[in-house]
């Protein structure tokens, strides 16, 4: 088992390691094409730097020509200034000097154009060249600060996947520990079991011999002594008495019981729904206390009324199926004769049920035809119409299968013993057939029932009586549904046991053959019974040596008990006569008192009550003088009492008939309201069972969500472990280049940081110039 755990667990590390080296090369492309970025952006830099390099240089050029046209200017003023005084002395000779001194002047100011030409478009190129510079460093720094934040991301990251993987090779390890144990375990078992198989050969080697050895033997016994084999004849061998299977038989009687149990229950649930329909006819649609029904329901009820001698016979016939299966019998289909006349009551069963089917079904019509009927209570009729056909149809089957049961015990050749299985799997069938149709029943009648008790014209008569059918109904459907689940149950055990007869045969040939067969069965047992002789109590030797000694000590003392045992005896008999004599005295003052008493009772209609009470006073002092014991005194004063009051014997009878009769009220209200009750429970009790059973749904569906959950755990746990060696690869590549990252970008500030100086110094220059 563990061997399989660890393949069954390296299958899925196997797996997730190629899906994370997938993902593994995924990643290095990006990395990749991350680096061939990262270098475009240094040639990019490069170029950069070089451009302003160049510009630089142009600038410093451009810088001291500049100085060196300003010196040459200073010079040229210098020397104008000079020549202007000279001018004014010698201005015809200075005519031609002006002239070149103006030619020259032309010359300068033009080269002067267009070095300040020169110089604009100079500092407009190193305007843009800073804007741009800015825009980069800019770009970058926000680059930066991005690589920056995902590389501590990445870090938490990795710092969380190293806790998960610690703890995840913790658990490993514990697992490995564990294993190793169950693996040491495993293998000290692996070793007591092939010694064990080691001495189960030798012993098997050694049971082969004697086994052998006896088979020879008892072949030899057989051919010499056996003269006729009879187990070699299916006719011969069916009278045999099989071996006896008490626990079979003691299987079969709780199997018998428990059925018995259910046909009681429904036998009284169907007594009660006819017995109730049979009272709703006489109150709905008309009542019979108010108004003659019409005489199809007059009829109908008639048939209903004979319910019982329909219906009770089944529970007879079950009950002595029941009594036929004791533990001294051999049960099979061919010894269960009883069978018969079950499946004769409910042959009977079933004709009542078709000839009172009609008038059930006119019954309906006349209520749908009655000015009281809704459209709804209409459906609901047709419905209980259909239903009531379904359930016929279904007792009708379910008596045609019994009765194919039935037959081995009496014509063995009308069922094949190859169709026995069928037929039971059949019964089970209409059985389950017969729940659900009483299931549409009950449905159907309590849509019909709550319909009638919201008419107007509904009476407190129809609502207990419709609560009343409801009930049996509902108790019917609950006998069917046991009765279909107890076959069901008990169906592979039935099928199993119709193998159970003579040794080596198919089964019993005949009926005829089981009866033989059970008396054959009969005389073993008496033959057994009588070999089993009692043996003859005796006395334990200490307790005879005291009985010795008890002996020999009364031995002494036994002619003054015998005289006791004589005295004793005549005063027995001395009692017994006086016993005898005031019996007598007894029966004689017994008399006397109820002659006095008749006496008494003539006189007291024509006296008065003084005269009444003067009679009841020597009506005491003659009984106290003829009764001479303390039982006939008793006797005598009893009836003077009760001669003495003298109660109203009509007013008495009414109080006790307006006591039970307001008793019978009370019970009959609460007898309605326990049925009320329990429809109502009935209905929780469906409600309940049904939440229980989405409950019990949702229970399935989140054990296989935690499966699923405890599943993906393992497998997440499996990629952290194959994950982590690659993340801290790459993790470790991040770094190196992040390290290479923050040099550049170094190295890229300073050069920044340079010529942002550098361009400030030549600005300042321009502006100076």
């Amino acid at each position: 088992m563990a061997s399989a755990e660890l393949q069954g667990k390296y299958q899925k590390l196997a797996q997730e390691y190629s899906k994370l080296r997938a993902q593994n090369q995924v990643l290095k492309k990006g990395v990749v094409d991350e680096q061939a970025n990262s270098a475009a952006l240094k040639e990019q830099l490069k170029m950069k730097d070089q451009s302003l390099r160049k510009l630089q240089q142009e600038m410093d050029s451009l810088t001291f020509r500049n100085l060196q046209l300003a010196k040459r200017v200073e010079l040229l003023q210098d020397e104008l200034a000079l020549s202007e005084p000279r001018g004014k002395k010698n201005k015809k000779s200075g005519e031609s000097s002006s002239q070149l001194s103006q030619e020259q002047k032309t010359v300068f100011d033009e080269d002067l154009q267009k070095k300040i030409e020169e110089n604009e478009r100079l500092h407009i190129q190193f305007f843009e060249a800073d804007e741009q510079h800015k825009h980069v460093e800019a770009e970058l720094r926000s680059r930066l600060a991005t690589l920056e934040t995902e590389a501590a991301q990445h870090q938490a990251v990795v710092d969380g996947l190293t806790r998960k993987y610690m703890e995840t090779i913790e658990k490993l390890q514990n697992d490995k520990a564990k294993l190793e144990v169950k693996s040491q375990t495993l293998e000290k078992e692996a070793k007591e079991c092939r010694l064990r198989t080691e001495e189960c050969q030798l012993q098997l080697k050694n049971l082969h011999e004697d086994l052998s050895g006896r088979l020879e033997e008892s072949l030899s016994i057989i051919n010499e002594k056996v003269p006729f084999n009879d187990t070699k004849y299916s006719q011969y061998n069916a009278l045999n008495v099989p071996l006896h299977n008490r626990r079979h038989q003691l299987k079969m009687r709780d199997i018998a019981g428990q059925a018995l149990a259910f046909v009681q229950d429904l036998v009284t649930a169907l007594l009660n729904f006819h017995t109730y329909t049979e009272q709703r006819i006489q109150i709905f649609p008309v009542d019979s206390a108010i108004d003659t029904i019409s005489p199809l329901n007059q009829k109908f009820s008639q048939y209903l009324h004979e319910n019982a001698s329909y219906v009770r016979p089944l529970e007879e016939g079950m009950l002595h199926l029941f009594e036929s299966i004791t533990e001294d019998t051999v049960t099979v289909l061919e010894t269960t004769v009883k069978l018969k006349t079950f499946s004769e009551h409910l042959t009977s069963y079933i004709c009542f049920l078709r000839k009172i089917l009609p008038y059930q079904l006119k019954s309906l019509e006349e209520e749908c035809e009655s000015s009281l009927c809704t459209s709804a209570l209409r459906a609901r009729n047709l419905e209980l119409s259909q239903d009531m056909k379904k359930m016929t149809a279904v007792f009708e089957k379910l008596q045609t299968y019994i009765a194919l049961l039935a037959l081995p015990s009496t014509e063995p050749d009308g069922l094949l013993r190859a169709n026995y299985s069928s037929v039971l799997t059949n019964v089970g069938a209409a059985l389950h057939g017969f729940h659900d149709i009483m299931k549409d029943i009950s449905k159907h009648y309590s849509q019909k029932a709550t319909i009638e008790h919201e008419l107007p014209t509904a009476t407190q008569k129809l609502i207990t009586t419709n609560d009343c059918i409801l009930s049996s109904v509902v108790a019917l459907t609950n006998g069917a549904g046991k009765i279909a689940s107890f076959f069901s149950n008990n169906l592979d055990y039935f099928i199993a046991s119709l193998s159970y007869g003579p040794k080596a045969a198919s089964g019993f040939i005949s009926p005829l053959s089981a009866e033989c067969m059970l008396q054959y069965k009969k005389k073993a047992a008496a033959y057994m019974k009588s070999l089993r002789k009692p043996l003859l109590e005796s006395v334990p030797y200490e307790e005879a040596l005291a009985n010795r000694r008890i002996l020999l000590s009364s031995t002494e003392s036994r002619e003054g008990l015998a005289q006791q045992v004589q005295q004793s005896l005549e005063k027995i008999s001395k009692l017994e006569q006086e016993k005898e004599h005031w019996m007598l005295e007894a029966q004689l003052a017994k008399i006397k008192l109820e002659k006095e008493n008749q006496r008494i009772a003539d006189k007291l209609k024509n006296t008065s009550s003084g005269q009444l009470v003067r009679l009841a006073q020597e009506n005491a002092a003659v009984s106290n003088a003829a009764g001479q014991d303390e039982a006939t005194a008793k006797a005598v004063s009893e009836p003077i009492q009760s001669t003495s009051l003298v109660p109203d014997v009509e007013s008495r009878e009414d109080l006790i008939k307006n006591h039970y009769m307001a008793r019978i009220v009370e019970l009959t209200s609460q007898l309605q309201l326990a049925d009320s009750k329990s429809v109502h429970f009935y209905a929780e009790c469906r409600a309940l069972s049904k939440r229980l059973a989405l409950a019990e749904k949702s229970k399935e569906a989140l054990t296989e969500e935690m499966k699923l959950a405890s599943q993906n755990i393992s497998r997440l746990q499996d990629e952290l472990t194959t994950t982590k060696r690659s993340y801290e690869d790459q993790l470790s590549m991040m770094s190196d280049h992040l390290c290479s990252m923050n040099e550049t970008l170094s190295k890229q500030r300073e050069e920044i940081d340079t010529l942002k100086m550098s361009s400030k110094g030549n600005s300042k220059k321009n502006k100076s110039r």
